[in-house]
């Protein structure tokens, strides 16, 4: 079964396409980045070159000649891996300034994007790009299937605007709890579910063994493989919580400038993402530790050992996980449009041990969340949402994300919320 799954990225790509003669998708390896651009391609042109620089042979045009691999593969051109040849930028450059000059004096001529550019790298970390490609790219992050896009669901923003949230017409279809937990256990990746004779302790393994020969070791010297793998296993294992770098390098036996420079890496190629807690310089007693959830939670339960979904439903790590999962369905959706979810979503703890779980700052207003796995939560999930009128700002009301089967109102302000409206 090799059926594409559509992705709700798809529209923004062509959206940029129309305002850019470059696109840049980043995202971890193997969540179908090359594989939307391709449908793509097939769907609204009638053609569109691919070329992957996994290849030596092209990697090796590329870098030795970078303008007659360009004009050997012509234009609207995919180019997979980009990373490995970033000397193509001020060729590029060149061609796309060219043909806008070309379009410049030839009305008929629409514009669309010429160049695709694909890297499991975070495309602003690239040196000189940003620099190189200036005002000519468009930028958009992909990660794996959200539960919208194995639902066939449409694309949407996820705001918890509640007056908004209640006019839905059509939420996902809810699962039950052990279903929910097969799903988190199974993660992400489209190949996980396009084939459907998988192993999914085999594919995490070859995933896990192609990341450290692909990513880690082009952009840092990683000595000790057993001791990166102790690493990325100890932060899977704390995925939803405050990071503390010197706990990190205490269970890996390492420094900490080195778990931070691991860390870094994991960010960079979208393993992870770093939520901020909010302070805005006004909430002076908010702790300054960022909380850390991996983007896929079939990976994050692969690394800790949990051997099914039943195990991982009863265990300790159960409410972590489930965390981790709703956070990166949230960070999907803001993905999948076009915004970096990072401007938007913060967490919210400080020294007297208040916390909420996420913050989003949008449309000038604080929406307060709290995330549960229970069916029924009370109001004790939302007894510190107060907190953030010393901001100033104006609070929306707050809501509880949970499993709940519809929207229900736990007091006057604030509101239980099924999971599925993500």
């Amino acid at each position: 079964m090799n059926t594409y799954i559509n992705r709700n990225a798809e529209q923004e790509v062509l959206s940029l396409a129309k305002q850019f003669p470059v696109v840049m998708i980043t995202g971890p390896r193997q969540v179908g980045k090359s594989t939307m651009l391709n449908y793509i391609g097939e769907t609204f042109y009638k053609k569109m070159n691919y070329v992957s620089l996994d290849s030596i042979k092209d990697r090796t045009l590329a870098l030795k000649d970078p303008e007659l691999f360009l004009e050997n593969y012509g234009t609207p051109l995919i180019i997979d891996e980009f990373q490995y040849a970033p000397n193509l930028l001020s060729y590029i450059k060149i061609k796309v300034d060219n043909q806008k000059i070309k379009n410049t004096f030839d009305s008929k001529n629409d514009l669309t994007a010429m160049y695709y550019l694909t890297g499991s790298q975070s495309f602003l970390s690239m040196k000189g790009v940003t620099e190189s490609l200036a005002g000519r790219v468009g930028i958009i992050d992909l990660y794996g299937l959200s539960t919208r896009e194995l639902n066939g669901g449409e694309n949407s923003l996820f705001v918890p605007d509640i007056d908004k949230l209640k006019k839905m017409k059509s939420p996902l279809t809810s699962l039950t709890n052990k279903e929910l937990f097969q799903r988190i256990f199974k993660g992400g990746f489209p190949e996980t579910y396009k084939n459907k004779d998988i192993l999914l302790e085999k594919y995490f393994e070859n995933y896990v063994k192609t990341y450290i020969e692909r990513d880690i070791r082009d952009i840092i010297n990683v000595k000790n493989e057993i001791k990166f793998m102790k690493f990325i296993t100890s932060i899977a294992a704390r995925t939803g919580q405050e990071l503390n770098a010197t706990d990190v390098a205490k269970d890996v036996e390492t420094s900490v400038p080195t778990v931070n420079e691991w860390l870094s890496v994991l960010v960079n190629t979208g393993l992870v993402i770093l939520l901020e807690p909010y302070d805005k310089n006004i909430l002076k007693r908010v702790v300054k530790r960022p909380k850390i959830y991996f983007m896929d939670t079939g990976l994050a339960c692969y690394l800790t050992k949990y051997p099914n979904s039943t195990v991982l439903e009863n265990s300790a790590y159960a409410g972590h996980i489930f965390e981790t999962f709703v956070v990166s369905e949230i960070v999907k959706s803001f993905a999948n449009n076009g915004l970096n979810a990072k401007r938007h979503l913060y967490y919210y703890r400080d020294n007297s041990g208040r916390e909420i779980d996420l913050v989003m700052e949008y449309n000038n207003k604080l929406y307060p969340i709290e995330i549960k796995k229970s069916k029924n939560p009370g109001s004790e999930a939302t007894k510190n949402f107060a907190v953030l009128e010393e901001t100033k700002k104006e609070i929306a009301p707050g809501i509880v994300l949970c499993m709940i089967d519809q929207i229900f109102p736990i007091d006057r302000n604030n509101y239980a919320v099924p999971i599925w409206y993500i």
